[in-house]
């Protein structure tokens, strides 16, 4: 029994009418096809290509002793921030609600960032970055509340100055995300990462 026969029939005339399409279809449209198909299919290598030079770049020990001691910076200078602004409101009576989301933003984030520094210094003593899904959320919240900390207390001095601290942190983040990716993903990425081990602990 040959393949066509063992196909359902209403698969045989999917087929069927698959190829009598085919058949008619002029030979440049058939060509665009194919040739849309062939450049599909090329993104997707290519895609998958970066995302494997991303991960050996990550894995990079270089680099990851870079990021260790840039998260030491931030997650020092966050904390130093917030012990530093919360300092007039411990005196106070009330707290309107600027002062009240900025209290609260910095009492989840300080705990955290000193665990964070903490861990940091562990990295650094084993050369790798933790890969812990617990280590990630920890960051992002601990960086986050602090912003919303920070934001809050400008805030809480004029409302002018909350909003321009909001929005002009917005574009610092662009800008060192473009900056990022343009030393670290430029032409020449490809040749500057090559396989090679983190070294043993």
């Amino acid at each position: 029994m040959t393949k066509d026969e063992r196909m359902p029939e209403g698969e045989r005339m999917a087929e069927s009418e698959r190829l009598a399409e085919d058949e008619r279809m002029p030979d440049g449209e058939r060509l665009a096809e194919e040739e849309g198909l062939l450049a599909a299919r090329g993104q997707v290598e290519e895609a998958e290509r970066i995302r494997q030079e991303v991960e050996e770049a990550a894995a990079d020990p270089a680099a990851q002793a870079e990021w260790i001691r840039q998260s030491n910076l931030i997650y020092g200078g966050l904390g130093a921030a917030g012990l530093v602004v919360v300092q007039p409101f411990l005196t106070e009576s009330s707290l309107d609600l600027s002062a009240t989301i900025c209290v609260i933003a910095f009492a989840v984030s300080i705990p955290l960032l000193a665990a964070l520094l903490v861990l940091n210094r562990q990295e650094e003593f084993r050369h790798r970055a933790s890969k812990s899904a617990l280590v990630g959320v920890a960051k992002a919240v601990a960086q986050g509340s602090a912003f919303v900390g920070l934001t809050a207390a400008f805030w809480h001095i004029s409302t002018a100055a909350g909003i321009v601290f909001l929005a002009v942190g917005c574009i610092a983040v662009g800008v060192h995300s473009s900056g990022y990716v343009q030393l670290e993903y430029d032409s020449k990425f490809r040749s500057r990462y090559r396989n090679r081990k983190a070294p043993e602990a």
